[in-house]
């Protein structure tokens, strides 16, 4: 299992997405450290999501990868994060030994804060009465969470939905920020700069959440720079298509971001994120003429300009 952890309070979950739910779990189990004497807090989670493992085939869209999601956990209030490697192995532990191995035997837990749909061990066989029980005999008090939202409770599932719908807007809501997608950026077919809108290039990962086709205004912030290419942390309003260009016969689907009014940018091998703010229009059209797409490619991006920076075209 690794290091031992001293005393600690203990939450767990996949956290996909590190959504306003998880972090009132979170602030909850922070909270309770502090009463605890300044106890630290270790948020446990699965890589893989324990689907990926199980039923491949009905394994979720990823929203935050594994780096990203401790750090958004590290942000609302976790001390430590221990990514418990999932596989065959893990999946048959019983809940007791689940609890013995790692809650107790590596975390030494004085509490444990979960949402009250929690399930863990064997085939989902435990949940928060388990932990209670176990936690009476073994000295650790247990905290279940009424699980909150607006509307519906907050969940990772209902995150996705609006993801694959395209609705960013109600997804910064649930998440507590913008919904972001972080990659590499590859050479495209360079349609874009002959257009007069060079775009930086995203591919479309398969198994990550990335919104339903359409056009987006949102932000592009650059984490690992290449050389010659922007330095980490600048960010730059851009105008986002998610889809597979359909006027140019594209087939592989990509996030493009056109970074307002400039052409001089070099993003090439640059590791980015696009946040994205707002939903523009709806699924990718298949224009007739390269002149209709620059129209609507000009209202696209004035759009975004007046929604991100306020601005009007002179």
């Amino acid at each position: 299992m690794g290091p031992d952890y001293g005393p600690s309070v203990v939450t767990i979950g996949n956290f996909d997405g590190v959504h306003r739910g998880h972090q009132e779990v979170l602030a909850h189990a922070r909270a309770r450290a502090e009463q605890l004497g300044g106890l630290p807090v270790v948020a446990l989670t699965f890589d893989p999501h324990p689907m990926a493992v199980l039923r491949p085939d009905k394994a979720p869209a990823t929203i935050s990868e594994p780096e990203e999601r401790a750090k958004l956990l590290g942000d609302a209030g976790a001390d430590a994060v221990l990514i418990l490697p999932f596989d065959k192995e893990t999946s048959n532990w019983s809940p007791q030994e689940f609890i013995d191995r790692v809650l107790v035997g590596t975390l030494h837990v004085q509490a444990v804060v979960v949402g009250e749909n929690f399930r863990f061990g064997h085939k989902a066989a435990g949940h928060v009465d388990t932990l209670v029980e176990a936690g009476a005999a073994a000295g650790f008090e247990v905290e279940g969470l009424a699980l909150r939202g607006e509307g519906q409770p907050w969940s990772s599932t209902y995150v996705r939905e609006l993801i694959a719908a395209g609705d960013v807007e109600k997804v910064a809501v649930a998440l507590g920020r913008p919904l972001r997608v972080v990659g590499t950026v590859v050479e495209g077919d360079k349609r874009g700069r002959e257009l007069g809108y060079p775009t930086a290039n995203i591919p479309a990962e398969s198994g990550s959440a990335i919104p339903l086709d359409g056009v987006y205004a949102g932000w592009l912030r650059v984490l690992e720079p290449a050389p010659g290419a922007p330095a980490y942390g600048d960010a730059f309003p851009a105008a986002i298509s998610v889809g597979s260009n359909p006027t140019f016969d594209g087939i592989d689907r990509r996030v493009e971001s056109y970074v307002l009014d400039r052409d001089d940018l070099e993003l090439y091998g640059s590791r980015v994120a696009v946040d994205f703010v707002a939903r523009l229009r709806g699924s990718q059209i298949r224009f007739d003429t390269i002149e209709a797409l620059l129209v609507q490619m000009k209202t696209d991006v004035d759009q975004a300009r007046r929604l991100l920076t306020g601005d009007t075209p002179g």
